[in-house]
């Protein structure tokens, strides 16, 4: 509705301000014709006056000729971020309004449907009233994700590359096992949740939910919630980024290497590629903690 009120009043704006042009031409043309000559006799011999007002034209049409061309340049460029690479947004940080349309765009298209997402520690994702996903992951179809093996090497890293002094390996590692605790609950309430625990430092934060992908890079030094999102729109053209962060998702998720998490054993349990079970380990991440919140 509000969208809809600022369309009227801009067309109304531009109503009034196109009346008013079209109601002063004539006073407009009566005074140029009853001044022009008066005007012109008290200029004609005033030479610096009118190089001045050559190099003010002169100015004023290179101004003119260098913002068009910026603006086809960068018409082009929109032109082939939307309908080549499918990007179809950038939400900055800092924009509280975007942000709150990504987060809508994000429950209509994950309610009841699949998700896909690859992320830290998932708990300012998910696990938080205010998440993005919070609404999603409780009410999706599937959900397949994958987080940071808090006795991994790569959650240490990641806990030292930010600047913040509240965040620690301990901080980082709590979170985690917040999120373990989290869809383990989704999973005793028979969600169909499966999650994978990866090794090396955290690169994208990646939901693919329905037609979009929404994607974050994890700078050092920043938290995620600092960081730009970029989101993409499902297209059949071969060159949208939909098609790489979808595949980079099932290329990670079918890694041999990255187990995944059993909710009734707490155990890791290793697949081949064709999915076939080969190896068990017992989790090694804070079980004390995984047990004290599990009936806290």
């Amino acid at each position: 509705m509000l969208k809809s009120i600022k369309n009227a009043i801009y067309h109304i704006l531009i109503l009034v301000l196109s009346a008013a042009i079209a109601m002063s031409i004539p006073y407009t043309g009566r005074f140029i014709a009853n001044n022009y000559q008066a005007f012109w006799s008290l200029i004609e011999g005033h030479k610096i006056f009118l190089v001045s007002v050559e190099v003010a034209v002169a100015a004023l049409l290179i101004f003119v000729f260098n913002f068009l061309g910026k603006s086809f340049k960068d018409r082009k460029f929109a032109k082939m971020a939307t309908t080549d690479l499918g990007l179809i947004l950038v939400a900055q940080a800092e924009s509280l309004p975007t942000k709150k349309r990504v987060k809508k765009l994000k429950e209509q298209q994950g309610v009841a449907r699949d998700v896909l997402l690859v992320g830290s520690t998932g708990f300012s994702t998910f696990v938080s009233p205010d998440g993005d996903l919070h609404h999603v992951i409780q009410n999706c179809r599937e959900a397949k994700i994958m987080l940071l093996n808090p006795a991994s090497e790569g959650a240490n890293i990641r806990s030292k590359s930010i600047a913040d002094p509240d965040v620690t390996l301990e901080s980082v590692q709590d979170q985690i096992m917040k999120s373990i605790v989290f869809l383990k609950n989704l999973k005793g309430l028979q969600k169909n949740i499966r999650l994978k625990l990866y090794e090396e430092t955290p690169f994208l934060k990646l939901a693919i939910l329905g037609d979009y992908v929404f994607m974050k890079c994890y700078h050092s030094a920043m938290n995620g919630w600092d960081v730009p999102e970029n989101v993409f729109k499902h297209s059949a053209k071969h060159s949208s980024l939909f098609h790489l962060f979808y595949e980079y998702f099932l290329s990670k998720w079918r890694d041999p290497n990255i187990p995944e998490y059993d909710f009734d054993t707490d155990e890791l349990i290793y697949r081949d590629i064709s999915g076939n079970e080969f190896k068990r380990e017992k989790f090694a991440g804070q079980p004390n903690l995984l047990t004290s919140l599990r009936f806290s």
